[in-house]
């Protein structure tokens, strides 16, 4: 039986990256601007801000954080997407490595742990759980705890897993490559926000070059090899 190489088909690596980033981000950012336009500019809070104030949004807020729960739920559905997809194109272009693997399990995780985020947020639209202020703010701690670094810290393991190999193989622009590690570097420093709370700034320093980045990289990762050396030329 001939392999698809060998019958003159192109041997399939799986759906295009750049659409399956673009909805990811699309939908991320979507959860993030919506909700705060349908609360009159009131956005989602911090749970190291006053008490009363994030009671008070999420009493007053119901409809915009069931948008944010589902919109952001909806976003992790094409991210598991995009690293398998990620993860089966860098084995074709020859990566015997641990780092497409390592990359696989990252983005899984961020996924998983970005849907319990999701989750957590959607039982805070719960008309028994507005009446219990304690509730509210277990829920929420959760929700940020998961959502956060829960989040950021895997998806590092992400963009290492295929900033490494893009590197060393050449698959990516030398430029992009360290870009990613960059960002993968801080994404591990992030996990110290669990503990130091004065640190949680870096977890938005650190998503959205996330999210530049993985749509970057959906462009340029290659889907063959013989457009590889290509990379690094102007």
């Amino acid at each position: 039986m001939l392999t698809a190489t060998e019958s003159g088909r192109r041997p399939k690596v799986g759906p295009p990256l750049p659409p399956i980033a673009i909805a990811t981000v699309a939908l991320f950012m979507a959860s993030l601007i919506l909700p705060t336009v349908l609360a009159k500019g009131a956005t989602f809070p911090s749970p190291y801000g006053d008490a009363d104030i994030v009671v008070g949004y999420f009493q007053n807020n119901p409809t915009p954080v069931l948008i944010t729960a589902l919109l952001q739920f909806a976003a992790s559905i094409p991210l598991v997407i995009f690293t398998a997809t990620a993860s089966v194109r860098l084995n074709h272009l020859g990566v015997c490595v641990p780092g497409p693997t390592i990359g696989l399990v990252g983005g899984i995780l961020s996924a998983a742990l970005l849907q319990m985020s999701a989750l957590l947020t959607w039982t805070l639209t719960r008309p028994e759980i507005l009446e219990h202020a304690e509730l509210i703010r277990v829920l929420h701690d959760l929700a940020f705890i998961t959502g956060g670094p829960g989040f950021i810290v895997p998806s590092g393991l992400l963009i290492a897993g295929i900033a490494v190999p893009g590197l060393i193989a050449g698959l990516l622009p030398r430029w992009l490559a360290w870009a990613g590690l960059v960002i993968a570097g801080l994404a591990m420093i992030a996990l110290l926000a669990i503990a130091f709370p004065a640190l949680s700034i870096l977890l938005p320093i650190v998503r959205f070059p996330t999210l530049a980045w993985l749509v970057i990289t959906a462009f340029q990762l290659p889907s063959k090899r013989n457009s590889v050396a290509r990379k690094d030329t102007p």
